[in-house]
């Protein structure tokens, strides 16, 4: 199936296997378990999955069951009949209801209360529901798609949550790379949201030195992907020329990283992902980052090409021009022009 992950951004290998398998288990109604550390984008992920499944036109229906107090969730997630607590002056429907025919997210699940994890057994295990002070079920067609920062096998062994659910819950387990796992994404990242902010302030587009894109790539970023997005905008907002120097960046993460001179060349952005898809497709921010335009890029591709024909071939032109799929008068016409001629 044609993978539609918009939003989410970036071709290194670890995140190039987090879509192989969602193309396989979005088609289903797999219950899935996204692990990752915050700011990972767990939730882009979770709303990937739902708009690639068959319940796509169907409601995407998320909560934060950290984000709400343990007494109002239950009623949060399976409504509540009038009368059933001090302020529920009407009847209610909670988030399984409003996702019926579609997709539940329970982000956090890991903070969900043990007595609220049984309940969520049984609507794994039996597809239906009962609203606070209710005295009838009702039945829901959901998917059910979870959440976590936290390794929930610890929990488990900690007593903290039920390992049935558990095992229920993870039944496609997948798991979003931390961002200084993803190699060349960092930087994918980084020209990405540069020139959103930038576009949204009208301010001429920020370049980054190569010390700069070093220290980039060679920071841990805790906070991922939501950090690196945050650190952008404040760039685009405090910075005060048109290039990103290292000054420029906080002592926070100078210290963090160590002396410059010293660090690694960055993971060139599409290495790690030719290697699993065979073929990148070049990006703006690529033509940016070496401060090229079409044509110069263009002609870089074709040079490279050419040579590398020739160089399979043996020097053989009418080899190489197979190679290429064209011509071999055609070939020597673009090798004379690239003053190539006479390799």
């Amino acid at each position: 199936m044609d993978l539609n992950v918009s939003g989410i951004i970036g071709q290194s290998t670890s995140l190039q296997e987090v879509f192989r398998i969602l193309a396989k288990v979005a088609p289903t109604d797999t219950t899935v378990l996204v692990t990752g550390e915050s700011g990972t984008g767990k939730e882009l992920l979770v709303r990937a999955l739902h708009g690639n499944s068959l319940r796509h036109n169907a409601p995407f229906v998320p909560i934060n069951c950290g984000a709400i107090p343990k007494e109002l969730l239950e009623s949060e997630l399976f409504g509540h009949e009038k009368g059933a607590f001090t302020h529920a002056i009407r009847t209610r429907p909670g988030r399984f209801e409003l996702a019926d025919g579609g997709t539940i997210f329970l982000d956090e699940i890991g903070e969900m209360d043990l007595t609220l994890q049984v309940k969520i057994l049984r609507v794994l295990q039996e597809k239906e529901i009962e609203r606070v002070g209710g005295t009838c079920v009702k039945k829901v067609d959901v998917r059910i798609v979870a959440a976590t920062n936290r390794d929930l096998e610890g929990e488990v062994k900690a007593g903290r949550f039920r390992e049935d659910l558990f095992y229920r819950l993870n039944v496609i387990p997948l798991h979003l790379p931390a961002l200084r796992d993803r190699g060349g994404d960092i930087l994918v990242l980084a020209a990405h949201f540069l020139e959103k902010f930038c576009q949204r302030r009208s301010r001429p587009l920020l370049s980054l030195t190569e010390d700069t894109r070093k220290v980039l790539n060679a920071y841990r970023w805790p906070g991922n992907v939501r950090e690196l997005e945050n650190f952008m905008e404040r760039l685009s907002i405090l910075c005060d020329g048109n290039v990103v120097e290292p000054a420029d960046l906080p002592a926070k993460i100078l210290e963090d990283v160590g002396d410059i001179v010293s660090l690694p060349e960055p993971t060139a952005p599409a290495a790690a992902a030719s290697a699993q898809q065979g073929f990148v497709w070049p990006r703006i921010e690529h033509l940016r980052e070496h401060g090229m335009g079409l044509k110069e890029f263009l002609d870089m591709a074709e040079e490279k090409l050419l040579l590398e024909a020739l160089e399979k071939a043996d020097g053989v032109k009418n080899q190489a021009a197979e190679i290429l799929g064209v011509k071999r008068t055609t070939l020597i016409e673009k090798l004379k022009k690239k003053n190539l001629g006479e390799m």
